[in-house]
């Protein structure tokens, strides 16, 4: 099911990520530096454990799931949330909940590229990455 997100992805473009920051409450200088920052990301499957580090030369995140078990994570921007993550299709969806707020994450596979949805209330923000070789 997660198969064919497995990959090392590389960000190509980012649209609205500054608002979708701002949304989140993340601080201006924080959010000059991810601005800034093209991550990649690494998704691998071992049995029915996903893992999915993101890496950048501002910070390191990673976090390994059950698919549609909700789990603890600390975000890059150090919120506390509860996610849960589900396949549909070729969309990974990623939900987080804290403080009685929700964002959404969806990344959609298509061939070696990968666009990442993110919403938060009205503000939506999309990121394009291409899958290493």
């Amino acid at each position: 099911m997660a198969e064919a997100f497995v990959g090392t992805w590389n960000l190509k473009e980012s649209k609205n990520f500054d608002e979708y920051m701002k949304a989140l409450g993340v601080g201006f200088a924080t959010r000059q530096v991810g601005s800034m920052t093209k991550p990649t990301t690494i998704i691998e499957v071992a049995g029915d454990t996903v893992t999915l580090k993101t890496q950048s030369t501002f910070k390191n995140t990673e976090i390994n799931f059950k698919l549609g078990q909700e789990f603890d994570e600390t975000t890059a921007d150090d919120r506390k949330v509860k996610s849960t993550v589900t396949v549909d299709g070729n969309k990974m969806i990623h939900v987080q909940k804290w403080d009685d707020k929700e964002t959404t994450l969806v990344r959609e596979v298509n061939g070696n590229a990968l666009e990442l949805t993110l919403t938060l209330g009205d503000v939506v923000c999309t990121r394009s990455y291409t899958k290493a070789e």
